[in-house]
């Protein structure tokens, strides 16, 4: 078994994004993760919020490291891994009331952000809330220069990369039924956007 993996970025930002969900994630519910990475969060979250039942998915290539920081923590509320590539017509989970993903969409192509946001249009029960944390650029305008840099360096190692810019995440909600209700400002020049189903 390879070693189980970490990620320092994790640890930093787990407290500040928890504090944040805490306000949004008030009733019991079913929470879909998307692209849990490391699975640190998942573990995080759901032993902090005992009343939500947390499933985390992601591409298949990062189950098995998910699934060692999921068995190991052993909560009764903590589902999955769960296979999901944003792109498939059918995802694992037809219904959920939250839905959650850290550090995404600078990753992704531009179609697979288009198509999270469809996906979890479609997912997400009426009243539900979507948390999305990462970089975002706020009315076309990187928010510091060291954003700048890292757009810069996303898009030298895949030109589909990028810093996502708010004004276009937010008609992507629009387009799918997702009301902007907050935009949290969060450590390291990272945001924290709450849409919420209509």
């Amino acid at each position: 078994m390879t070693a189980r993996p970490h990620s320092e970025a994790c640890d930093r930002n787990k407290d500040p994004i928890l504090a944040v969900l805490k306000g949004w994630f008030l009733r019991p519910g079913v929470v879909l993760e998307i692209g849990a990475g490391t699975g640190q969060h998942a573990v995080h979250f759901a032993q902090a919020l005992p009343h939500l039942q947390w499933t985390s998915t992601d591409r298949e290539e990062n189950l098995e490291g998910i699934r060692q920081w999921l068995d190991e923590a052993a909560l009764p509320n903590l589902k999955g891994p769960l296979a999901l590539d944003v792109l498939q017509a059918e995802w694992p989970l037809t219904k959920a009331d939250y839905a959650f993903s850290a550090n995404t969409a600078h990753i992704m192509g531009w179609p697979a952000v288009e198509a999270m946001f469809v996906g979890v249009g479609r997912v997400l029960e009426a009243g539900g809330r979507f948390c999305l944390y990462g970089p975002f650029n706020r009315n076309g305008e990187f928010t510091s220069d060291s954003n700048r840099a890292f757009d810069e360096m996303l898009r030298s190692r895949d030109p589909v990369m990028g810093i996502r810019d708010d004004r276009a995440l937010f008609e992507l909600g629009r387009r799918n039924g997702l009301g902007v209700l907050a935009d949290h400002s969060m450590p390291a020049k990272n945001r924290l956007l709450v849409f919420g189903k209509t």
